[in-house]
């Protein structure tokens, strides 16, 4: 249980922005890693292992769908991030340590870690 008496719609607003987020690592991890298309590069063999490491494949770059997407979901997760860091609740602090430690709290509390579900991220 948190210390702290934070205002619903700001653990709401924290645990969308929690969502959104997760939502965007998932999509990433789908995407091809050059948004243009580039050619790839064969990597470096372990002189004692032969393991080849640090190569790319060549990338396709986004489809016009996957750089809506990926645009769309990074200009939400900006505009929560606006809207949790200039919410009201905060100007209630008096700034130095423990308004540094309430805003990490807020990223943990109770409420916001219930919201997620099973999409809560790792401490």
């Amino acid at each position: 249980m948190s210390e702290h008496e934070f205002p619903d719609d700001l653990t709401k607003l924290q645990a969308e922005l929690h969502r959104a987020y997760a939502e965007y690592r998932a999509l990433c991890q789908t995407l091809p890693w050059s948004t243009e298309p580039l050619p790839g590069w064969p990597g470096v063999k372990h002189p004692h292992t032969d393991e080849v490491a640090a190569s790319r494949e060549d990338s396709p770059g986004y489809t016009p769908e996957q750089a809506t997407a990926e645009a769309q979901l990074w200009a939400r997760i900006q505009e929560l991030s606006i809207e949790v860091s200039t919410h009201p609740y905060w100007s209630t602090l008096e700034r130095g340590p423990k308004l540094v430690e309430a805003r990490t709290a807020l990223k943990h509390h109770d409420a916001v870690l219930a919201a997620l579900g099973d999409n809560a991220p790792a401490a």
